[in-house]
């Protein structure tokens, strides 16, 4: 899809184009750093680290963010969780009732949900057997009222990633918006497709501080797409979303760098290694090619080993009941200890 085709009028809610958002004390008037009294905004004049309003556009987090995704801060929503952002995105392009998207499983679990809490229908096409996107049966389940395509890449829970031929061929075939979850590909070889956004006006990429950046208990999301796309999202977002202190804790974390880059490349070195080990357990029948931080086996009981090791205290995750995922477990990366620990449990299982 060219940016002469693409229409965002044409796939935004009709009450959202007219749609003025609210303008908070903190919109009308931008510090710029000067010592200033601020009786504008009603709040508790008594100093205490967050007795202000936090800054509803978090730039100076998005400056950071811009510079080392090579992206304009124009180009970049922060949401409460990527479950945030994911939900306006519904409540900007879909139409209750009326709208339809489509999902690819075994996948993310909250496309499903928040489709059904906006009261959208859920189209889904499974992956084929080696967990790629059917592409021929995707265009085939489109129609008309087909507003957004949710693709998971590296996908949760088969770790893989999605081809670049099929990306390609959906973004070029479907006028409406795809949406690629990329909350895995810090531990991916291969590149984001941020750098694509300008080529494909219809792509919106979803990323997350809750796994590399380990930040899941900050809750912050981040999304990537055309300037166009993020002003509708602008639109309807609440008008202070990311508070103080996960402004303040994600500044400091996209900072450090080095650090970030030196825990992924160890729980990159801890994948391999459990990989290696995960074959020579004998009830595991398969373990899966993976870009995330994560390892999806297939064993030969999912459920009884499942149980097994809760009991000796390793909790793990049980997908047996997603499609295609019959008798597979999905195991976290852990430290070096706690990845010794499961490993020996589950030699242990393997005498039972």
């Amino acid at each position: 899809m060219n940016k002469a085709q693409f229409n965002i009028d044409k796939i935004t809610r009709e009450n959202v184009k007219g749609l003025k958002p609210y303008s908070s004390a903190r919109d009308e008037y931008v510090s710029d750093g000067s010592k200033m009294i601020f009786l504008d905004a009603n709040e508790n004049p008594y100093e205490n680290g967050v007795n202000r309003y936090p800054d509803p556009q978090q730039r100076s987090l998005k400056t950071v963010l811009a510079d080392q995704k090579g992206v304009s801060s124009q180009n970049i929503l922060l949401g409460n969780g990527s479950d945030e952002v994911l939900d306006l995105l519904f409540r900007a392009f879909c139409e209750p009732k009326i709208d339809n998207i489509i999902t690819l499983p075994p996948t993310y679990g909250m496309y499903k949900v928040l489709a059904n809490i906006n009261d959208i229908s859920e189209r889904e096409v499974l992956l084929t057997n080696s967990f790629e996107p059917n592409v021929s049966e995707i265009l085939e389940a489109i129609d008309d009222a087909t507003k957004i395509i949710f693709l998971c890449s590296p996908n949760n829970p088969t770790g893989n990633s999605f081809s670049e031929e099929s990306i390609i061929k959906i973004l070029e075939s479907f006028e409406g918006l795809v949406v690629i979850d990329e909350a895995y590909i810090d531990f991916s070889s291969k590149e984001s497709w941020i750098n694509k956004i300008d080529i494909y006006p219809n792509l919106i990429i979803t990323q997350t501080l809750s796994k590399a950046y380990g930040m899941a208990g900050i809750r912050l999301g981040l999304c990537y797409a055309s300037k166009e796309i993020i002003n509708v999202l602008n639109k309807i977002k609440p008008p202070y979303n990311v508070n103080e202190l996960t402004q303040k804790r994600a500044l400091e974390r996209v900072m450090d760098v080095a650090i970030v880059k030196g825990e992924v490349a160890r729980i990159l070195e801890e994948r391999e290694k459990m990989i290696i080990s995960l074959k020579d357990v004998s009830f595991v029948k398969e373990v899966y090619k993976t870009d995330a931080n994560f390892i999806l086996i297939k064993v030969d009981d999912a459920t009884k080993r499942y149980d097994q090791l809760l009991k000796e205290g390793v909790v793990i995750r049980n997908r047996t009941t997603q499609p295609l995922c019959e008798n597979t477990l999905r195991l976290t990366v852990g430290t070096s200890e706690e990845n010794k620990a499961l490993l020996t449990k589950m030699m242990t299982l393997d005498k039972n």
